[in-house]
Parts: structure tokens; C-alpha cells; sequence
């Protein structure tokens, strides 16, 4: 009942808030638009590169049939499977990125929607950067066979992306995650005095 009651302006709790929280929507509206934008230019070129290497794929394909001269070996399944899971994942994240882009930003949508939103855009952004460095990883396996003086520091850099990605974005999806689905500040254990 009280949601209806206004006060000496004539205003709503509801309308009140969203006139004194009129600025922090606008800042909120930029500092999203922003990741966003970042994230669909780096979602985009994994979008090109995976798709580019499913049709390149390592050893090449049998000249009179097409199919693929590793196809029988593990390391190529591999590849493939995660070239498959980084195209997929990436095609989810540009789309969750693209959603943020085209919200109408009103107070309701940081509420619930472009949260969540966020959490399974950039989620699956870095599933796909993961996934990315284990194709190229097996990839560089099948190539260099067996010298493992060249394979271990490669396979050890590509771990680099995955860690800077969650030492940089890991926080923010953590923050973002309890904010959303956490315990509001109606629900949360009082004490009383």
C-alpha cells in the first residue's frame, strides 16, 4: 500500500527514486554501453577466427574426398570440439553484448536484465578465449609432434589470455553475480540493537 502513497510533491516512493537516481542511470547507461562495445569487437574476432579455422584445419584435407587427414586422431577431435565450443560460445556472448546495446535503460533493466545480461555475456566470453587457446594448443601439438622442448612454453603462453581475462574480469562478474542474485537489502539478517 505504501508503494502508492506520495509525498509532498505528489510523487511516488518509486517515482521519487528514479528522479533523485537519474544520474547514476546515465553513468550506469555509459559504463555498460562501454563494456559492451569492448566485448563484441573481442567477441567478434573470435567469431572470425574460429569459424576461419574449421575450414583450415590442421593437416589439411584429402585432395580427392575433402575430409580431413586427422580426423581419426585425438588432438584433432580436440581442436575441433573446442574450435566448435569457442565459435558457439563466442556467437552467445556478441549476442548478450549486442542485447545491452539496444536496452532501453530504464531503472528496472540494471535491476534484473542487463545484469544478467553481463554475467552470461561475459561468461561465455571467456569460455570461448579458454576454449580458443585449448584449439590452438592442439593445434601446435599435432604440428610440432613429439618436440617437447617447443610445445610445453606454447602451450604454457596460451594459458596467458585466460589468466589475464580472469584476473581482469573475474571481479567484476563476481560483484555483479552477488549484486543480482545475492541477498538485497531486504533480505538480509538484521541485528537488532
Amino acid at each position: 500500500m505504501l508503494k502508492l502513497h506520495t509525498n509532498g510533491k505528489e510523487e511516488t516512493p518509486y517515482e521519487t527514486f528514479d528522479r533523485s537516481h537519474a544520474n547514476l542511470v546515465k553513468e550506469g547507461e555509459k559504463w555498460m554501453k562501454d563494456i559492451a562495445q569492448t566485448s563484441t569487437v573481442v567477441g567478434t574476432l573470435i567469431i572470425t577466427i574460429m569459424f576461419a579455422a574449421l575450414f583450415t584445419v590442421p593437416g589439411g584435407p584429402d585432395q580427392d574426398t575433402g575430409v580431413p587427414l586427422l580426423l581419426r586422431k585425438k588432438l584433432f577431435k580436440i581442436f575441433i570440439i573446442s574450435d566448435s565450443i569457442s565459435l558457439f560460445a563466442s556467437t552467445t556472448s556478441v549476442l548478450m553484448f549486442v542485447g545491452i546495446l539496444t536496452s532501453r535503460y530504464t531503472a528496472d533493466d540494471f535491476l534484473k536484465s542487463l545484469p544478467n545480461k553481463l554475467i552470461i555475456g561475459l561468461s561465455s566470453l571467456f569460455i570461448s578465449i579458454a576454449a580458443m587457446m585449448v584449439a590452438f594448443s592442439s593445434t601446435v601439438i599435432i604440428m610440432v609432434k613429439g618436440q617437447l622442448e617447443i610445445v610445453i612454453p606454447i602451450v604454457l603462453l596460451a594459458g596467458i589470455p585466460i589468466g589475464l581475462f580472469v584476473w581482469l574480469q573475474f571481479p567484476l562478474l563476481v560483484k555483479i553475480f552477488i549484486s543480482t542474485y545475492g541477498p538485497g537489502i531486504f533480505d538480509r539478517k538484521m541485528k537488532w540493537l
